[in-house]
């Protein structure tokens, strides 16, 4: 009995020296798949944006020089037009009874002039004949001298009552697009009143207004683009006038830029963006959706190798203009940083991720 407990206790005290088996280490935190794309430099244009004014270098107001009544206005608004055509008359009853008037008493002082013309011959022959005296001649010379002036005369007359009766047919200055027409037939306009505009519907100019800040950069054959309101660039052109004083109105600088856009893209006195473009300089850019703001500052997140593994570090940047779909980047990241695209929305500081391809 003695003997059993012993043995009893031996077995006890063997199986309490036996070393317990260690528990196996717990696996790593399994890392997030994600998208980067590696940091590099590329040209990116540093740019201001302003609102432009497009003109065309050959724009009228048509006005009347006469006064009267319009009769017929033949063009609507936006009507194409060529040089010459006829667009709007002013009744011109008066001014022909003035024409006519002037045609008759030029047919007069003629058929008097005409008589004279072979009176004076006749007179000569005589005179030379020693048929009448000098002083018949002299006389038939004076009558002669006088109907010529007056026949002149009325012919001179007759040629500026014309030229009046054109004014009252308004015709295109050149060929170009009808703008507003705020009369109406029937109107009684006199002279100096705005009738419509005729706008060339070729060379036309982009007038921008730079700050006066601007002042030292702003020079001939800078690069500009013109956008309309949505964005979309209608055409690339460049500074080719630069004026020598400031605005005193708007404080600005008036740059003009030409413009070979067709005139279905771009009207006279139409407002569109230009984006004046300073220089270009090499920085890092990245896609939009890499960018993540909290409190006013925005975000990355950089794939870093840590102990063996990666990590997603936060790191602040700061953005730039818009490059496309990118954001071009002043200060932050380094060439050959790996900057996550995708997933973003899950990541924390610090959190293990997997880059895909890595």
């Amino acid at each position: 009995m003695h003997g059993i407990v012993c043995l009893a206790l031996v077995v006890v005290a063997a199986s309490g020296c036996q070393k317990k088996p260690t528990a196996p280490a717990e696996a790593g935190m399994q890392g997030m798949p994600v998208q980067t794309v590696a940091v590099s430099l590329v040209p990116v244009p540093q740019t201001s944006e302003y609102v432009a004014t497009i003109k065309s270098r050959r724009s009228a107001t048509l006005e009347p020089q006469v006064d009267g009544r319009l009769t017929q206005i033949r063009v609507r608004s936006g009507d194409h037009v060529r040089a010459g055509q006829p667009m709007i008359s002013i009744d011109p009853l008066h001014q022909q009874a003035s024409v006519d008037s002037a045609r008759a008493t030029e047919r007069q002082k003629k058929a008097l002039y005409d008589y004279n013309v072979s009176e004076i011959e006749r007179q000569r022959k005589l005179f030379e004949a020693g048929i009448t005296s000098r002083d018949v001649y002299e006389q038939a010379q004076q009558t002669f001298a006088n109907t010529k002036a007056d026949y002149e005369s009325a012919v001179a007359l007759r040629k500026t009552q014309e030229e009046q009766l054109a004014y009252y047919n308004i015709r295109a200055p050149f060929d170009g697009v009808v703008g507003d027409i705020p009369v109406h037939v029937g109107d009684y306009v006199a002279s100096g009143a705005m009738l419509t505009t005729v706008d060339e519907s070729k060379d036309l100019e982009a007038y921008i207004y730079v700050p006066t800040e601007r002042s030292g950069q702003v020079k001939l054959g800078l690069g500009v683009e013109l956008m309309d309101n949505t964005g979309k660039l209608l055409e690339k052109t460049k500074i080719d006038f630069l004026s020598p004083q400031v605005d005193s109105t708007l404080q600005g600088i008036l740059v003009k830029a030409p413009i070979h856009a067709t005139a279905d893209m771009l009207r006279n006195a139409q407002m569109i963006k230009a984006r004046v473009v300073w220089s270009t300089t090499p920085m890092a850019v990245i896609p939009v959706l890499a960018v993540t703001r909290q409190g006013g500052q925005s975000f990355v997140f950089v794939a870093r190798q840590q102990n063996g593994h990666f990590v997603a570090l936060q790191t602040p940047v700061t953005l730039g203009d818009t490059v496309g779909n990118s954001y071009s980047i002043s200060s932050g990241l380094n060439v050959g940083d790996r900057v996550i695209v995708s997933s973003t929305q899950f990541l924390v500081n610090e959190m293990p991720v997997m880059p895909l391809g890595a």
